[in-house]
C-alpha cells in the first residue's frame, strides 16, 4: 500500500502542477513532510517510535501511539483490542528496558512516576515497579528475557506485521487502486484478445465440421436428399413470392386483407379461407385442391389448413403463380409414406423457424395471426419473451413489464447461503453461508467488499437496521444478538436473549429504528443448532421486543394457545402492525401500539416459512410448508383471497444433488418472495434462479412475466430493491453464488 501511496501523490503533484495550483502544492508538501502516518510506510512508522525510545521522549511516543489509535485501531473490531493493548505494554517495556541499557536511570524512574496511575491496576505491570530500584535486572530470573536482543527483535516485527496486515485491509480510495485498475484492464484486454482468438478457431473448426457433415449427406437415401431440396425449394419460392407481393401490392390493400384474419381468437384452428397469401401456402401445409383426394387417405395433420377456392384480394397472378409452381412439389410429396411426409414436415418447420427474421414486422404478424394461432405450449414457459411472443402471434402488442439490462454474480462465498438482504438505501448488501460468513458488499458504481464478519458461534438470522442503515443486526444459534457497525468494522453491542432458547430464528426492526422484534426457538430434539428433519410436534419459541437506544428487552409477546417457534417477522410502513409466521402454521397479526395480538388463524399445513405485508396493507401473503403462497385479508381474519400452489423448488425444502447419490437439503431460512416497488409484482425462488410473476386478482393468482435464470444451483432466497431507479433482485443459490439482476420497469 505504501508505494500506491507514492505513486498517487507523485500524480496529484503532476497534476496539480499542469493546473497550477502552486499554493496548493507547497500545501501539500508540507503536509507530507509532517505526516505521521508516513505515507503508510511500516518501516518509516517503525522508525518513528525507535527514534522516540532512543531519545527517551516519553511525551512524543505517547502522542505518537494515542494517534495512531485513534486514526488506525479504533476502526478494528473488537477481537482486536487485546492485540493492540499487547503491542503498547510492549511498547512500553521496550522504552523501559532501553532506559536501563543506556544507563539513564532519571528516565526509568520518571516513566513509573508519570504512567503510575495508569499502570498501577494492570496486572501485566504489578512487578515491574521494583525494576528501578534492583541492582542488576538483566540478570533477574523475572527481567532477564527483556533485556535479550531476541525479545527486541521478536516485538518489533510483530509491530511490524500487524501494521503492514492492517494497511492491507483496510478500504482504499479509488484513486489508489489506479495502478492495479490499470494491470487489471490489461489483463482483461490480453485475456479477450485469447478469447477471440479461441472463437474464431473455433469457428472455423465448426465450418469445417458442418462442410465434413454436407458431404456425408450426399450420401444418404435419395428420398431424404428430395425433401431437402423440397423444402429449400419451397422456402425459396416462398420468400421471392413475399417479395414480389411487397412490391406490386399497396400496402392498404394488404393490410385491408390480413387484419381481420389476424383478429381472431387464440387458440381456435384457423378456419377455411379463399383469400390466402403465398407465405401461408408454405408455412401452413396448404394444397392444391387436385391433391385433396390423395391426402384424405393419409392420417390428419394437426396444424394443417386446407385451401378451398385459389380467389384472392391481393394478386391474382401471384397466387397463380405460385400454385403452378408449387403443384410439382406437392405431387412428389404425395408419392412418400406418412413417415416420411412427417419427417418432411418437420424439416421444413425447423427450416421456416430458423428463417424468421429477429424483427417482426407488420405483415408478418399477420401471416403469424392467419396461419397458426399461439398454443400454450408452443414455447417454454420460463422464456423472457414467452408473453411478447403470445401477443405477435395474437396480433397484438403487450410489452414486457421489466426489461433485464444486466446480471452480475458475486462469487465470494463457498457455502450455501441462507439470508442476502439488501439495505434500506439500496446501496449495500448483506448475505449470509451456513458457515456462518457473512459479507457486507456494495455493488454501485462496482461490486466491492466492504466487510467480512467471521463467528465463532453458528448464525441463523440477519437484518438491516432502518435508521442509521449502517447497522446490522446478527442473530445467533447459542441466544445472542449482535449489533455491528458496518462502517467502523466492529460489533457496538452484543445482547444475550435466552439461553433456554438460543436459537435466534428471526429479527425484524421497526421503521423508525427504535426497536427491533427478535424471534428465540429452543433446540431441537436432536440437541443441533441447525434443525433437521421436522419434528410433528413444534419447538418452543419465544417473541421478544427489544429497545435499540437503551439494548433492553421492553416485552415478551404472547404466543396463543402455546408459546412456538416463529420462523418470520415482518412490520408494515409506519410500524403499527407487526406480522409473524410460526412453526404451528398459525398467522399472528400484532397491534405494536398495544402489545398485543390483534388475530391469528391457521393458515398452513406445516410450517410457515416467509410472510410480508401487501403494498395496500389490506393482505398478507404467506408461503407454508405445504407449497401453497397465499393470499389473506386481515379485516376478516382468516379470510383468503388467493391461493396459488408452488413447485418444491420455489418453497423448501430445497436440494441439491452430488456424487454418488449425495444430496445436500436446506430448510429455508431468509425471504421466499419479494415485492417490487408498486406491489404487482413478486420475485420468487426456482430450481435456476429468480421467476417474476404478475399478481392477478382471478385464477390463477399468479401469471410468469419474467424468468431472471443464471443459476446452476437452486435459488434458496430473494430480495428486491426499489430503492434506485432500476430495480435491483437478488437470487442467492446453494453453490454460494449471488446474482444482482438490474431490470427496467416498462410504464404503461
Amino acid at each position: 500500500m505504501g508505494s500506491a501511496v507514492e505513486r498517487t501523490d507523485e500524480h496529484v503533484r503532476e497534476y496539480l502542477i499542469y493546473r497550477g495550483f502552486t499554493n496548493t502544492l507547497k500545501h501539500l508538501d508540507s503536509e507530507i513532510k509532517s505526516d505521521k502516518e508516513k505515507g503508510f510506510r511500516v518501516d518509516k512508522i517503525i522508525d518513528q517510535l525507535q527514534q522516540f525510545v532512543q531519545s527517551f521522549d516519553l511525551f512524543g511516543l505517547k502522542e505518537y501511539w494515542l494517534y495512531l489509535d485513534r486514526r488506525l485501531f479504533c476502526r478494528l473490531e473488537d477481537v482486536y483490542r487485546s492485540t493492540v493493548n499487547k503491542l503498547r505494554t510492549s511498547l512500553y517495556r521496550y522504552y523501559v528496558i532501553t532506559t536501563i541499557q543506556k544507563g539513564n536511570l532519571e528516565k526509568t524512574q520518571e516513566f513509573f512516576q508519570k504512567q503510575a496511575l495508569e499502570l498501577q491496576g494492570q496486572a501485566e505491570w504489578r512487578d515491574w515497579f521494583i525494576l528501578p530500584f534492583i541492582p542488576a535486572p538483566e540478570q533477574s530470573a523475572a527481567f532477564s528475557p527483556y533485556f535479550s536482543r531476541q525479545w527486541a527483535d521478536t516485538f518489533l516485527v510483530s509491530l511490524h506485521n500487524f501494521l503492514s496486515v492492517l494497511f492491507q485491509c483496510m478500504p482504499q480510495p479509488v484513486l489508489l487502486s489506479f495502478d492495479a485498475e490499470v494491470q487489471k484492464m490489461t489483463s482483461v484486454t490480453e485475456d479477450n484478445e485469447q478469447l477471440r482468438q479461441m472463437l474464431f478457431a473455433l469457428q472455423m473448426d465448426y465450418k469445417d465440421q458442418r462442410d465434413g457433415e454436407e458431404m456425408v449427406l450426399h450420401k444418404l437415401p435419395p428420398y431424404v436428399q428430395n425433401m431437402d431440396r423440397l423444402g429449400d425449394t419451397e422456402l425459396d419460392l416462398v420468400s421471392s413470392q413475399r417479395a414480389a407481393n411487397a412490391t406490386n401490392t399497396p400496402s392498404r390493400n394488404f393490410f385491408s386483407t390480413f387484419l381481420p384474419q389476424g383478429r381472431r381468437t387464440p387458440g381456435k384452428p384457423p378456419p377455411v379461407t379463399s383469400g390466402s397469401s403465398p407465405s401461408q401456402a408454405a408455412v401452413g401445409r396448404k394444397e392444391p385442391s387436385v391433391n385433396q383426394a390423395a391426402k384424405s387417405k393419409e392420417a390428419p395433420q394437426p396444424k394443417e389448413a386446407k385451401p378451398a377456392s385459389s380467389q384472392s384480394s391481393t394478386s391474382d397472378s401471384a397466387n397463380s403463380q405460385f400454385q403452378q409452381s408449387a403443384n410439382q412439389p406437392t405431387n412428389q410429396v404425395t408419392n412418400l409414406n406418412p413417415r416420411h411426409r412427417r419427417i418432411q414436415d418437420h424439416e421444413k418447420e425447423r427450416k421456416e423457424l430458423f428463417s424468421k427474421p429477429p424483427l417482426q414486422t407488420p405483415e408478418r404478424k399477420g401471416e403469424a395471426g392467419d396461419v397458426e394461432p399461439p398454443e400454450p405450449s408452443a414455447e417454454p414457459p420460463d422464456s423472457s419473451n414467452s408473453c411478447g411472443a403470445a401477443a405477435e402471434a395474437g396480433g397484438l402488442s403487450v410489452e414486457q413489464p421489466f426489461i433485464k439490462l444486466s446480471q452480475e454474480e458475486y462469487g465470494e462465498h463457498h457455502s450455501s447461503i441462507m439470508h442476502c438482504r439488501v439495505d434500506c438505501s439500496g446501496r449495500r448488501v448483506a448475505s449470509l453461508d451456513v458457515d456462518g460468513v457473512i459479507k457486507v458488499w456494495s455493488f454501485n458504481p462496482i461490486m466491492q467488499t466492504k466487510a467480512t464478519i467471521m463467528s465463532k458461534s453458528p448464525l441463523l438470522s440477519l437484518e438491516w437496521a432502518t435508521k442509521p442503515d449502517r447497522l446490522l443486526l446478527l442473530g445467533s444459534g447459542v441466544g445472542t444478538v449482535r449489533l455491528y457497525d458496518t462502517d467502523a468494522k466492529k460489533n457496538l453491542y452484543e445482547m444475550n436473549i435466552d439461553e433456554t432458547h438460543p436459537r435466534i430464528l428471526s429479527l425484524a426492526c421497526s421503521p423508525s429504528g427504535s426497536s427491533f422484534v427478535c424471534s428465540a426457538a429452543a433446540l431441537s430434539r436432536s440437541g443441533n443448532v441447525e434443525s433437521g428433519p421436522r419434528l410433528p410436534i413444534p419447538v418452543s419459541g419465544q417473541l421478544l421486543l427489544w429497545d435499540t437506544k437503551t439494548v433492553k428487552q421492553q416485552l415478551q409477546f404472547s404466543l396463543e394457545p402455546e408459546p412456538v417457534a416463529v420462523n418470520c417477522t415482518a412490520f408494515n410502513h409506519n410500524g403499527n402492525l407487526l406480522v409473524t409466521g410460526a412453526a404451528d402454521g398459525v398467522i399472528r397479526l400484532f397491534d405494536m401500539q398495544r402489545y398485543e395480538s390483534a388475530m391469528s388463524w391457521r393458515a398452513h399445513d406445516g410450517e410457515v416459512y416467509s410472510v410480508e405485508f401487501s403494498y395496500d396493507e389490506n393482505t398478507v401473503f404467506s408461503i407454508g410448508e405445504d407449497g401453497k403462497f397465499i393470499q389473506w385479508n386481515i379485516h376478516r381474519c382468516g379470510v383468503k383471497q388467493s391461493e396459488q400452489i408452488l413447485p418444491q423448488d420455489a418453497t423448501g425444502p430445497f436440494v441439491l444433488s452430488g456424487y454418488s447419490g449425495y444430496k445436500q437439503v436446506q430448510v429455508p431460512r431468509g425471504r421466499l418472495f419479494a415485492f417490487d416497488s408498486e406491489g404487482q409484482h413478486v420475485l420468487s425462488c426456482s430450481s435456476s434462479g429468480g421467476l417474476i410473476y404478475r399478481l392477478t386478482n382471478g385464477e390463477p393468482a399468479l401469471e410468469r412475466v419474467l424468468s431472471l435464470g443464471g443459476h446452476k444451483a437452486p435459488v434458496v432466497t430473494v430480495d428486491w430493491s426499489s430503492a434506485v431507479d432500476c430495480g435491483t433482485c437478488l437470487t442467492a443459490s446453494m453453490d454460494g453464488k449471488i446474482k444482482l439482476s438490474t431490470l427496467l420497469a416498462q410504464k404503461s
